[in-house]
């Protein structure tokens, strides 16, 4: 397990490399970052100042590593929008997105897996029929449109919560469903297909003709083999939801990391792209070594292995 967790380690690190270097080779693909904060009134003299102050004047293998020292201590240069460190633009969104990713979140894991496990052991009744009807409607419908009719049914005609924004946690409520529903039918289909194969394995059978209970077979012996490959989805999806989503913050107004990307992309602000990608490789890696170390907890094999 230790060999996994540090050869995974180095993996991260590799990534990180590579990550950095497209991240700087597309920020100079579109020209002199110095065409960003200068204006046209800019003289000679203040043009070739700027070159020799942040090394814009060197060879794009010397910008590059004095680019990566800076973002190893977390400095992305100035926000060509706010004029204040991209670090600190990402930073105050960090909060917001946490608040929506948890949400969503939450609800992912407490609608799909329970969904799953049920609809597994009631095996053509209605709830089963209920339960893939809604993992066939959470993954055929757009995140855009699903929260538009959310925000119809529910703020415009029904008025319980708020139509955008983030004033409470009345306005959490719609994009979380909205962000999470995707997710939860995942999740849900998941665990019904991994269900339904370790309930038929022999070991759930002899631990039935054994007299264990119903649901000590279901949760002791089935689910917790059964929950490997969901859980592998459930890691990928939250280091997903650290992120933002783009479209979710979109349509509901929520000041987070996904809606800053896109504006960011819209106002061609360099610094704070690379600085949201960066942050985002960081904690899909970081997320991806969590459920490897949660493997080994939940399954002795692969510690073994």
């Amino acid at each position: 397990m230790k060999k996994l967790l540090i050869r995974r380690l180095l993996a991260a690190i590799v990534v990180l490399l590579l990550a950095s270097i497209l991240v700087f080779a597309l920020s100079r693909m579109s020209g002199d970052p110095r065409h960003l904060f200068l204006s046209e009134y800019t003289t000679d003299e203040q043009w070739e100042q700027w070159g020799r102050d942040f090394g814009l004047d060197k060879p794009y293998h010397e910008q590059y590593f004095r680019w990566l020292s800076g973002a190893v201590l977390l400095d992305f240069d100035i926000s060509v929008k706010e004029q204040i460190p991209a670090t600190t633009v990402v930073l105050r969104k960090i909060p917001n997105t946490l608040q929506l990713a948890a949400g969503a979140y939450v609800f992912a894991l407490l609608v799909g897996i329970p969904l799953g496990i049920f609809s597994s052991i009631l095996r053509g009744t209605f709830l089963d029929l209920f339960a893939r009807g809604f993992a066939l409607l959470g993954q055929a419908m757009p995140g855009f449109w699903l929260g538009i009719m959310l925000i119809l049914i529910f703020a415009v005609w029904l008025g319980w919560v708020p139509a955008g924004g983030k004033d409470d946690l009345r306005s959490l409520i719609l994009p979380s469903i909205t962000l999470g529903w995707f997710a939860a039918a995942a999740l849900l289909r998941l665990t019904r297909s991994a269900m339904l194969e370790i309930l038929d394995s022999e070991f759930v059978k002899l631990a039935r003709a054994k007299g264990a209970s119903q649901w000590t077979v279901i949760i002791k012996h089935a689910f917790r083999n059964a929950i490997i490959v969901p859980l592998t989805f459930a890691g990928i999806f939250l280091s997903a939801l650290l992120t933002g989503a783009v479209v979710t913050e979109t349509v509901f107004g929520w000041p987070g990391l996904g809606r800053l990307a896109l504006q960011s992309v819209f106002g061609t602000d360099f610094p704070v792209i690379s600085a949201i990608v960066m942050f985002a490789t960081a904690g899909y890696l970081a997320m991806n070594l969590f459920v490897d170390i949660l493997y080994g907890v939940l399954d002795p094999r692969i510690r073994q292995s």
